[in-house]
């Protein structure tokens, strides 16, 4: 009886390693992806609030997941060529890296979002110091002059403003407020004004004075960061020209002779030498951004 299970024996077992070791990878994948999920859902919950939009994190991730389910599928049917396991590796490849972009997706977004947020308060932060050192001219509180600056109804800094008022009504206290105001914005212009005020209310100092200082130091570093910008356009266009060649050149050789193309794309060289050319993109990429972002 036992010979006549032995040939199965061994196969069975082996099925039942590999069973077991299959539901520890995706009960440990599950895991992950459930802890991914709830802090992703917490910071664009928190990014959103700061944004003022009030879209569920929920949805945004949901619509991600599917786009990137789609994604996966049109690009791996799209590139795969089940005749040779090169092609089916460079299918798969290709559709994972479409999925995780589709994935990021959102992020970027909220985050070019939330620059932009940040340079328009920066921008009226410069008039509303102005108009705030003349509310304290005409001897407004500190208090009132922020109120003055929420009844213009500017955006951003009206909104940020409004909820810094609404939290000194329910109580909170004028620093712990100004503090909330200066984590939420993210602006060093913001944190200039943040700390005068606090060093005026604990010295005594003028604060019309101070805010005049301030809105000239911004305005001075916004013509120096505009003059930065101007000289190093041409080494950010440069960057953006060489890390496009090769992507221009694979498009090129596809379109002249397909059917060599796709023999590189079936090997495993050409998919290596395609995973070593997006690695030394995003390293080059990163090394230009770091060379022309020059911090004033």
């Amino acid at each position: 009886m036992l010979l006549e299970t032995g040939p199965f024996l061994i196969p069975l077992l082996f099925l039942l390693c590999f069973g077991g070791l299959a539901w520890v990878i995706g009960h440990s994948m599950r895991d992950a992806s459930e802890q991914y999920a709830s802090v992703y859902m917490t910071e664009t919950a928190r990014e959103l609030e700061n944004l003022f939009l009030f879209i569920p994190p929920q949805r945004l991730m949901v619509i991600a997941r599917l786009t990137a389910i789609g994604s996966f599928a049109v690009v791996a049917l799209m590139t795969t060529d089940f005749n040779s396991p090169g092609g089916m590796i460079r299918g798969l490849f290709l559709g994972a890296l479409a999925a995780f972009g589709m994935l990021m997706l959102p992020r970027a977004v909220v985050r070019r979002l939330r620059q932009k947020r940040l340079l328009a308060f920066n921008t009226q932060l410069v008039d509303a110091l102005v108009a705030m050192s003349n509310a304290l001219r005409a001897g407004f509180s500190i208090q009132q002059a922020f109120e003055s600056i929420v009844k213009e109804g500017k955006k951003p800094i009206g909104q940020e403003f409004s909820v810094f008022l609404q939290q000194m009504r329910i109580g909170v206290r004028f620093e712990d407020a100004l503090r909330n105001l200066e984590e939420r914005v993210g602006s060093e212009d913001l944190t200039l004004m943040v700390r005068a005020i606090e060093i005026a209310r604990q010295t005594g100092g003028n604060l019309t004075e101070t805010f005049d200082r301030i809105a000239e130091t911004i305005r001075e570093r916004t013509r120096i960061e505009g003059r930065i910008r101007a000289l190093t356009a041409m080494g950010r266009l440069q960057g953006i020209v060489v890390g496009l060649i090769p992507i221009f050149l694979l498009v090129v050789l596809t379109l002249m002779d397909p059917k060599m193309m796709m023999s590189f794309y079936g090997s495993t060289t050409g998919v290596m030498l395609l995973c070593l050319m997006v690695l030394l993109e995003a390293i080059g990429f990163y090394v230009i951004k770091k060379i022309v972002n020059i911090r004033v």
